[in-house]
């Protein structure tokens, strides 16, 4: 490693600022590892795969050394999509932080916002009604067939199944339409909220999601009949990206990739929450540890949250969707106007001419926020794409004083040397994108 003239790694410079001490970090030995390269001689080459890819599933970068066809060594370059999201809420009150949070992975934002406000909620001491729970546990679900489904649709394209990316993305319309009819949003919705959901189901809400669920078995069998007895599809999947369990466990993969190797790791499973417990439905597992036994394994996750989902919708039972505590409801008894954005008249006359003590709650809400215990919590929760984690601390005031997330994204790529090295150039295609890494959740 070389080093600058005041002794400091020439990759890590650093530099004094006001907010404290900066490290400016680059792509590393780029240049040292191309000039040790004689392609001529030697037959070996390196090139970049990404950052600007479209089978890189963002803006990742691939460093690959090749021997021929043969990839001889990648290395994962992450950071090109930083967003200081984690940073950024330290600046924010606690339920403003629920609007940075669904950004981070952007295909399953209800994931990021569920666990959050259950690390919020479990500062604050406190349980949200059954109602909102299982509002909860049907969202999730939601999301994590859309997830999946643009998890198939985008290895379906970068293999050269262009129909599987038109299916994927008719089908996952449908859901993000629910999501519209929900909240208002089709993605990064802020829906969850510590305490609650920020309003109840609408009336044709149940309606959609029943119509869903009765559509989409007609949907997976469309992309079986595409997919699972394709020649081609099980030649570029089968056998490709082998990672078996104690790989895994060893660099600390979770989810699909997980259970895709034979372990029935599931945290809806194994440590329940927002009442997990009371749902009946099976963990999808396989035993080929390969980019086709990933796929099974999402298929199969797709139906078994259609189970869930109907469970849930018997579950709905008449109650409030938020705390009662006043302190902490934020927004109070929000419901939608008559244009589908903004409060309903109704809360605002409440709120502006009827009750100075509303008035005053919810001003103080907005502006300020509510304070939390000091104290730091872990919650982790069973996200499409592993296990998604929060760390929480608070010192006691109306901000976050650090949030941390367990991406599994950002954990589960550090395998891609792990699939790929050996195989060929286009196998780290189909490897890779059996990972289905979302970059905005591996940079937030």
């Amino acid at each position: 490693m070389t080093t600058t003239e005041h002794g400091t790694d020439a990759y890590a410079a650093e530099r004094d600022t006001t907010e404290g001490r900066v490290y400016t970090v680059t792509g590393g030995d780029w240049d040292e590892l191309v000039s040790s390269v004689d392609p001529v001689n030697e037959e070996r080459l390196i090139i970049n795969l990404g950052p600007q890819h479209p089978s890189t599933h963002g803006v990742l970068r691939l460093v690959c050394e090749l021997e021929g066809e043969t990839v001889r060594s990648v290395r994962p370059i992450v950071g090109y999509l930083h967003t200081g999201i984690e940073k950024n809420m330290e600046y924010r009150t606690w339920v403003q932080g629920t609007t940075f949070v669904t950004r981070a992975d952007y295909l399953a934002p209800i994931f990021n916002e569920t666990a959050y406000c259950l690390a919020v909620e479990k500062l604050l001491g406190i349980r949200v009604p059954r109602r909102a729970d299982v509002i909860r546990v049907i969202m999730m679900e939601l999301n994590r067939i859309s997830s999946h489904l643009v998890a198939l649709a985008t290895t379906g394209m970068e293999l050269g199944a262009l129909s599987m990316m038109i299916y994927g993305f008719r089908d996952r319309e449908k859901i993000l339409d629910i999501f519209e009819a929900v909240c208002g949003l089709r993605m990064n919705m802020a829906y969850v909220r510590p305490g609650g959901v920020a309003q109840d189901l609408p009336v044709d809400g149940v309606r959609m999601i029943r119509e869903f669920v009765d559509y989409m078995p007609k949907g997976l069998d469309d992309y079986e009949g595409l997919l699972t007895g394709n020649v081609i599809w099980q030649e570029r999947t089968q056998g490709v990206g082998y990672l078996d369990v104690s790989g895994c466990l060893a660099l600390g993969v979770t989810g699909p990739v997980l259970r895709s190797a034979g372990l029935p790791w599931d945290l809806r499973k194994t440590d329940p929450y927002c009442g997990y417990e009371e749902y009946d439905f099976e963990v999808a597992t396989h035993n080929g540890a390969d980019a086709w036994a990933r796929y099974v394994v999402r298929l199969e996750e797709i139906r078994q949250s259609l189970r869930i989902i109907e469970q849930g919708l018997e579950k709905l039972e008449p109650g409030p969707v938020m705390v009662e505590d006043k302190k902490i409801a934020w927004p109070a008894q929000l419901a939608l106007g008559a244009d589908g954005s903004g409060n309903s008249l109704n809360h605002i006359r409440h709120i502006m001419s009827q009750s100075m003590e509303a008035l005053i709650h919810h001003f103080k809400l907005v502006t300020e926020g509510f304070r939390v215990p000091a104290g730091q919590v872990y919650t982790a929760i069973e996200a499409p794409r592993g296990e998604l984690g929060v760390h929480a601390v608070s010192d006691g005031g109306t901000r976050p004083f650090r949030v941390h997330l367990r991406e599994p994204s950002f954990v589960n790529l550090q395998s891609i040397p792990a699939l790929a090295e050996g195989g060929l150039l286009a196998d780290v295609i189909a490897g890779g994108a059996s990972l289905d890494p979302v970059m905005g959740g591996c940079d937030r």
